[in-house]
């Protein structure tokens, strides 16, 4: 029986380059036995996720996301809960594509991001499931909630990464600690901290070395708490982020692998953010799916520990700009 594949795309993902490419996208997938067709995503809430949803459904082989790190979760979204899951793709056309990056997948050029799937390297890719929704990068509570909700749509296309890094300077110095009751494998955090986050990949915000030792397979969160919410602090940790991923031993970071963590508010109210978007407040469970998904990817590639020259920039102007702060 012939494979089939079907492509969602976000039609305004880098700057409509994926719409633009369109045809040689599906030539890829055509040159790699799929019979293909193509789903242009609408402003309908969950159109992605539906979309992957009823293709699961319907028997489809493969599905491919391609847009932005957005674009990408609602498809996950679409494909989790399934008991019969296809094999899944993805283009990035976003802002960071920390996904993208992980997976050592090209992120400028759309079609040699297809190109990926002629390889024929896939693995089986743990996801996040918080309360009932999934997450295939970053969870997170505190400073992560209020930085991705506060960078402008607009800003984000324009400026990309940087816009992250710049916004995220400017919000440091009213960065407040808040009450947390956070229970993890063998062990359980109340205090205040500044934030915490669950990492699925070794990039959060184009950043490689907050991760350093991040698996995609192995069943386990990296669980970080951030306790200082001071600046001067604050921007210590990022140099040592920075300077090799120094920051793990820290004694105001707790640095953890868990396959479980339950999240509860004590006094403030906790905003849960999923791969960037708001997903709803604590209290919130969240479990680490081992290789729920299997993914095509550069797995030939996947264990080089590189940071792009773009990514070095924008750092150094993040950190150049915290200092102007401070």
């Amino acid at each position: 029986m012939q494979k089939r594949a079907r492509v969602i795309y976000n039609p305004t993902s880098g700057r409509e380059a994926l719409k633009r490419n369109l045809i040689d996208i599906l030539a890829v997938f055509e040159e790699a036995g799929y019979e293909t067709s193509a789903y242009a995503t609408t402003p309908k809430p969950n159109s992605a996720r539906d979309e992957a949803k009823r293709a699961s459904l319907d028997g489809f082989d493969l599905i491919v996301a391609a847009g932005g790190d957005g674009t990408i979760n609602e498809v996950v979204n679409g494909i989790a809960p399934l008991e019969k899951r296809p094999k899944l793709a993805i283009i990035p056309a976003g802002t960071t594509n920390d996904f993208a990056r992980a997976l050592h997948i090209p992120r400028e050029d759309p079609i040699e991001a297809a190109k990926v799937v002629l390889k024929g390297q896939t693995f089986n890719m743990d996801i996040g499931k918080a309360g009932e929704k999934y997450f295939m990068n970053i969870a997170g509570g505190g400073l992560l909630t209020e930085l991705t909700y506060d960078v402008p749509s607009d800003l984000k296309t324009i400026f990309g990464y940087l816009a992250y890094l710049v916004r995220g300077a400017e919000l440091l110095p009213r960065i407040k600690p808040i009450e947390m009751d956070l229970e993890y494998d063998g062990g359980e955090f109340k205090g205040k901290a500044s934030m915490f986050l669950l990492a699925m990949t070794n990039s959060i915000g184009g950043l490689e070395q907050i991760v350093p030792d991040a698996k995609l397979d192995d069943g386990k969160f990296t669980m970080i708490i951030v306790k200082t919410s001071n600046i001067v602090e604050i921007v210590q940790l990022l140099a040592k982020v920075l300077s090799g991923g120094r920051h793990i031993n820290d004694p105001r970071i707790i640095y953890k692998k868990t396959s479980k963590l339950v999240a509860n508010p004590v006094e403030d109210k906790m905003q849960i953010n999923l791969d960037g978007e708001y997903g709803g407040d604590a209290p919130m469970t969240f479990v680490d799916l081992k290789q729920h998904i299997e993914m095509f990817a550069n797995v030939d590639e996947m264990p080089k520990k590189s940071i792009s020259f773009d990514a070095e920039k924008a750092e150094r102007e993040f950190v150049d700009k915290v200092d102007k702060l401070s």
